[in-house]
């Protein structure tokens, strides 16, 4: 599977071709726009075009190596070439979304040494678990001017395609080495300068200067050393 958006998250359409077809709705093509439902950031929605013909796309996820696509209605067969379309306001909201979440865990661990341990992104909202022992509320609703501070910045966000072993010498990577397998070849690593560089298969703004102000609007305790912070766009 040829993931388009891991180069190119700015990527809107693309002429592909479906490469087989489960159940009449299930679509695998040879490279795909689409992001599947992972890593705290919902899936992408959107449309195929087969000629003047029109299919919703209403999920997408991945299953092992293969990312699959569902589509509203039958028609499509193996073979067929046929325009790819997304969303674009939900992804690029999402995009938005995730950077700012990275900015803030970026934050958070700096601040205080927590492991950032989940996120989940929304069309609303976005929340950040971290565990910490000491959950100090004012020191929270500081991070909110440190990260528009960032936002303000305008710093270029990278994506690069790094070898294995000269990612895990990236101090963040380290941390996350277990998580992936032992004789993974390549690593895609989304950097902040300054601020974050982090192994992500998420998508992102190329500047953050494109993402609104944040407000954190609720910080709650979620068990032994499990915070959870929950912010949102400003509408300014």
């Amino acid at each position: 599977m040829n993931a388009l958006y891991l180069e190119d998250c700015y990527l809107k359409e693309a002429e592909v071709t479906v490469e087989s077809v489960k159940d009449d709705k299930f679509i695998v093509l040879d490279k795909t726009i689409f992001y599947p439902n992972s890593g705290g950031q919902p899936h992408d929605t959107g449309k195929f075009f087969k000629h003047t013909e029109e299919f919703s796309v209403f999920y997408t996820g991945k299953f092992g190596d293969t990312i699959s696509h569902e589509v509203s209605k039958s028609g499509l067969t193996p073979g067929d070439k046929i325009k790819a379309v997304i969303d674009w306001d939900r992804r690029y909201l999402f995009m938005k979304y995730h950077t700012a979440s990275h900015i803030l865990a970026a934050i958070i661990h700096t601040e205080t040494g927590a492991q950032i341990s989940g996120n989940q992104i929304n069309e609303d909202k976005t929340r950040v678990d971290f565990s910490l022992d000491d959950f100090d509320r004012e020191l929270i609703q500081s991070y909110e001017t440190k990260v528009n501070e960032i936002i303000d910045q305008k710093l270029p966000v990278s994506i690069n395609i790094m070898p294995g072993d000269e990612a895990f010498r990236i101090p963040s990577v380290v941390k996350l080495k277990d998580a992936f397998p032992p004789d993974i070849q390549e690593i895609r690593v989304i950097t902040i300068p300054g601020v974050d560089q982090q192994a992500c298969g998420g998508t992102h703004v190329v500047n953050t200067g494109e993402i609104p102000h944040i407000e954190i609007f609720k910080a709650e305790n979620k068990g032994k050393n499990n915070r959870r912070v929950y912010f949102r766009f400003r509408d300014e």
